[in-house]
């Protein structure tokens, strides 16, 4: 059953052990700087659990009727992918694509692992019938999964197990007979300090004789021992949603987890000191494709609102008929098309598996990576260009214009035509927490390197994925048309 937002805050009254600024946080719920986070994803349950949404977020669960979120869906058409799309397109849109891990991308993952349990069965049909009953979990409780799946940046140029301290790294230290035990870290937590689950594991390679950190495995995010070292909250420091709508609304946050001796029952475990099955769970399984599905789309929806912004702020200033304004603004809706149509494409081309399931076509979902890591910054520049020194002169916070001695300057000297200067200095400081704040600055670092680095795991994920095989054939084929010439009579 689709849960409610109140549910969902609830839920997060578990004593987890989330630090910030050295101290511990007693209950999330109630401190300023995840407050607005909380209350993005609590909205977005109650957009899931809206009865006029119902159509749009919810289908049948197969074990009890009830209806439960979308992202769970296990697609077996292409219509399947287009109805997973819409339901996180009204997610990514209530949040303006400003949360990249809201709830349904994980869940994405975890629907693609549910797919191939035969995969996971490969050291064991226990670790199949495990991944196959906990996505059944997740899905019948409505649970937010975030994950935590690279290792720490100590020493890249050293395996996991070369590591000066062998327990840097997450990985088993303990077996039991009931279960294993975990010490070490993982990041990027993100949204893992507001999230129920954590999924742990590792996407980058792993080689022999790491055999110890090979793991997939959820543990609750109130587990014992397991701690969460908290980045500093962006939330806390904007006075208000008029100065900073975006950062006091929609910052996630991203956490250090650390596993200090985590007691993990057999039944949760999906993947057991094997590399290759580690590797194997992501891109041998629709779950990569499936987790890239949900990011593109809301990929897209940032993207629209922030051609959407430029529009506006070029308004308010009367450029936005002129041809130069206009040319860049058609290259943002360009942008926005091209984001918008590989998700698209990737659904049209889908790739079927013999049991009849589908996924979405991984060409189309890594280009759109690399779309997203290429483009986001010219379209920053973009809106940086329209909107000018503008950015730079504006009040410092809402309660300039409480105060009666300069509110008369500000209507005065700080407005646009058709707009009051307080809805002027509203547009230009969502525009800021755009491209400007430190929540700014972090998405840019975000989008830049959401799928990897750009000019090594993005373009090379790319590269396996298109079809170079084909593309040579046609150059081959025209090759073989034509040959050299005879020599003219005589010659």
């Amino acid at each position: 059953m689709v849960r409610t937002g109140a549910e969902y805050i609830a839920s997060l009254r578990d004593d987890r052990t989330v630090y910030m600024h050295g101290e511990r946080v007693r209950d999330v719920t109630e401190h300023p700087a995840l407050q607005g986070a909380i209350r993005s994803i609590a909205g977005l349950y109650d957009l899931a659990a809206a009865p006029e949404n119902r159509t749009v977020m919810t289908f049948p669960s197969p074990a009890t009727g009830a209806p439960v979120n979308m992202s769970f869906l296990m697609p077996r058409t292409p219509e399947d992918l287009v109805a997973r799309r819409r339901a996180h397109r009204l997610w990514a849109d209530a949040t303006f694509g400003m949360m990249g891990r809201s709830p349904d991308h994980v869940a994405g993952f975890m629907t693609g692992f549910a797919l191939c349990p035969d995969l996971f069965a490969r050291d064991g049909q226990r670790f199949g019938d495990n991944v196959v009953r906990f996505h059944a979990y997740l899905r019948d409780h409505d649970l937010y999964t975030a994950y935590v799946i690279i290792p720490p940046h100590i020493d890249r140029s050293k395996p996991a197990h070369q590591q000066e301290d062998p327990h840097l790294y997450a990985g088993v230290v303990e077996e039991r007979s009931d279960g294993i035990v975990v010490t070490g870290a993982q990041t990027l937590g993100t949204g893992a300090a507001i999230s129920n689950e954590i999924f742990v594991s590792s996407i980058v390679p792993l080689g022999p004789g790491d055999e110890s950190y090979a793991l997939s495995l959820c543990v609750p995010t109130a587990s014992p021992g397991l701690r969460m070292i908290v980045r500093r909250p962006y939330a806390e420091t904007a006075p208000s949603v008029y100065d900073y709508p975006l950062s006091s609304r929609f910052d996630e946050t991203d956490a250090l987890v650390v596993f200090d001796r985590v007691f993990v029952p057999w039944e949760r475990v999906f993947v057991y000191r094997n590399t290759a099955l580690t590797r194997a769970q992501f891109y041998e399984t629709p779950a990569h494709a499936l987790g890239n599905h949900q990011a593109q789309v809301r990929f897209a929806s940032k993207a629209q609102f922030l051609a959407g912004l430029s529009l506006r702020i070029a308004e308010s200033i009367g450029v936005d008929k002129t041809p130069q304004t206009q040319t860049m603004l058609g290259e943002l809706a360009s942008y926005c098309a091209m984001a918008a149509g590989l998700v698209v494409a990737s659904e049209t081309e889908c790739v079927r598996d013999p049991r009849g399931f589908v996924s979405p076509s991984a060409t189309y979902l890594y280009a759109n990576n690399w779309l997203q890591a290429t483009y986001y910054q010219t379209m920053l520049t973009y809106l940086r260009e329209l909107a000018g020194s503008g950015l730079l002169q504006v009040p410092a916070s809402y309660k300039d214009y409480l105060n009666p001695e300069i509110a008369g300057d500000l209507e005065r000297y700080v407005r646009s035509p058709g707009l009051k200067s307080i809805e002027r200095t509203k547009l230009y400081k969502l525009a800021w927490d755009l491209v400007g704040s430190e929540f700014a600055g972090r998405h840019q670092q975000y989008e830049l390197f959401y799928a990897g680095g750009r000019a090594q795991t993005t373009s090379v994920r790319v590269y396996r994925a298109f079809d170079f095989a084909a593309a040579r054939a046609m150059v081959e084929r025209c090759l073989a048309g034509y040959d050299l010439p005879a020599a003219p009579p005589g010659s």
